[in-house]
């Protein structure tokens, strides 16, 4: 078993060295993040919010990011049926702050255009609503607008301060799971109506200054169980030193439950990671395990040699097990979610 430490007490997130106070991991926000207190350069601070809004049938992601010299507004648009994709990223550089993200994932509003896309995330506090458009998205003709709210806001969160083995260096992370959502996008002139017994939504809400050179995994779902309660769950590592703890929860109906350390198995072919064949999600207590079958490989690759992004986020259908701290065992079938292996020198 890991150490899985625990922060209760609210504290500023950074130390006046510019490095994390008290490493570890919470259920809301405790840590204050503020751009102020970091002893980096401006160029070397990323920040973004991830939103991911499916059902059974499609997926949508919609980004607003400011990684410092470079900032992102982007979606991508996953059809699971079909086995289509459309992914769209405009770009603006020496963003370095300017877009003014929230220093809480709890509320605050962002605003981005660049090229063809203009969104706006606006979070009063108790919903989050979604809008904007991307000109030019399907065949480089029709555009993508959505109009989505999130509600039902989990008041217990995967939250964690991550520190790297470089002084000045960290990640501050809420991941949101199980949010209802409703509302529509379209494209092609056709709606797609989200609505709060088909879609949920989850927000990675990512904050800190990276190592130049990094490769993370991260797998998250969301979902309905048979008896209507929400169960999701937040999987990775790769994001710093997690020996304080690790990002692993499990969230049932709005309350979430820690998880020790999990094992991302990726098949392997000709010595290269096999993406679309059948994955496994192992854990070291026993508490958590998974089979996972792809449906598709979200690619939306940025390589500029010394800059590069390359993602490999595959959607696909989970079925196994969850066991929570006092037993209860909760059993999924086929329900779609993503896993990703990423790999980025930034």
């Amino acid at each position: 078993m890991g150490t899985q430490h625990e922060v209760t007490s609210n504290q500023k997130l950074l130390n006046k060295y510019g490095n994390i106070a008290e490493p570890g991991f919470a259920y809301s926000q405790v840590w204050q993040y503020d751009r102020k207190d970091i002893k980096a350069p401006k160029w070397r601070i990323k920040e973004w919010d991830y939103y991911y809004i499916g059902t059974n049938d499609y997926g949508l992601c919609l980004t607003i990011s400011d990684c410092g010299y470079v900032g992102t507004v982007s979606a991508s648009l996953i059809d699971f049926n079909n086995k289509t994709q459309i992914n769209k990223t405009a770009m603006k550089f020496f963003t370095m702050g300017k877009l003014n993200l929230p220093q809480t994932p709890d509320i605050g509003d962002i605003y981005s255009k660049a090229g063809k896309a203009d969104f706006a995330f606006e979070n009063n506090g108790k919903e989050i609503h979604i809008t904007g458009v991307f000109e030019e998205f399907y065949d480089n003709l029709d555009p993508l607008l959505f109009d989505i709210t999130l509600y039902d806001i989990p008041k217990e969160n995967m939250v964690i301060a991550t520190p790297f083995d470089k002084p000045k260096h960290f990640y501050y992370n809420q991941k949101t799971n199980c949010m209802k959502a409703k509302g529509y996008f379209t494209i092609k002139g056709d709606d797609y109506v989200l609505d709060n017994n088909n879609a949920l939504a989850g927000l990675d809400w990512g904050r800190g200054v990276w190592t130049y050179n990094n490769t993370w995994y991260w797998g998250s779902l969301n979902s309905y169980l048979d008896d209507g309660r929400t169960f999701g769950f937040n999987i990775g590592y790769g994001f710093g030193n997690t020996s304080a703890a690790t990002e692993n929860m499990a969230f049932v109906d709005g309350k979430a439950y820690k998880l020790d350390e999990i094992t991302f198995n990726i098949p392997q072919k000709n010595g290269k990671d096999d993406y679309m064949s059948h994955w496994t999600f192992t854990s070291n207590d026993n508490r958590f395990f998974m089979d996972f079958d792809p449906i598709i490989d979200r690619q939306d690759p940025l390589d500029l040699k010394i800059i590069c992004m390359i993602p490999n986020q595959v959607m696909g259908k989970f079925s196994g097990y969850v066991i929570l701290k006092d037993g209860t065992k909760i059993e999924i079938k086929d329900k779609i979610g993503f896993a990703e292996k990423v790999h980025n020198k930034w």
